[in-house]
């Protein structure tokens, strides 16, 4: 069984052990059917698919801010602040695992909020051609499902899934799936504050 969450809809994720939450694991998966772009996108080389990216941007209760993604090769920590990392690079989606950020549960008094989004790094920006899914898991509860049911073919980026530390022992999650042009206006949009350069991997 899955909950799958509606835009808007917040549920909570509470401490189930004396340590925390344990680990909680957030996973993008989506199709990356290639898109036909003529004959001189692929005699120049052009990207036959899409590649979407997973990452985050966090608050610690210290106020501390940053990113997790792997552009810039951000790829964080479980072990050490901000208790969040990011597994690897899909660069096409063949992954069958997709691409997982890790967050260390039992940090939660650690941390302040955590947004969760994914932007397309490379290929056209058709959402709904990438059929992209967020399924959120932790210890001893049921999965919870952020699906990419609305659809912006102009920008390539989306905020996915806002968590709210509540009291150091609950994270409310709400599903947000909303559109920007780039980081720096979703960073705005939440007021996070961060100062945004241009980045490669």
């Amino acid at each position: 069984m899955a909950i799958n969450l509606q835009k808007g809809q917040k549920v909570s994720l509470k401490k189930n052990t004396a340590s925390g939450l344990g680990e909680i694991l957030v996973n993008l998966n989506w199709n990356s059917t290639p898109v036909n772009k003529g004959f001189l996108s692929s005699l120049f080389g052009g990207s036959s698919g899409i590649d979407l990216d997973l990452g985050c941007l966090y608050e610690l209760k210290d106020g501390k801010k940053g990113t997790v993604q792997a552009l810039g090769n951000a790829f964080g920590s479980l072990a050490n602040p901000p208790y969040i990392a990011l597994d690897g690079d899909d660069r096409t989606g063949a992954s069958a695992a997709g691409e997982n950020l890790r967050i260390d549960g039992n940090h939660i008094s650690d941390i302040k909020r955590i947004l969760v989004y994914t932007f397309i790094y490379e290929g056209v920006a058709n959402w709904q051609q990438a059929d992209a899914t967020v399924t959120i898991k932790y210890p001893g509860a049921e999965d919870i499902v952020v699906k990419m049911d609305t659809f912006n073919t102009q920008n390539k980026m989306c905020g996915l899934a806002l968590f709210e530390n509540v009291n150091d022992e609950t994270f409310s999650v709400e599903k947000i799936v909303q559109f920007y042009p780039g980081h720096q206006a979703l960073d705005q949009a939440f007021h996070w504050g961060l100062r945004w350069v241009a980045g490669r991997k």
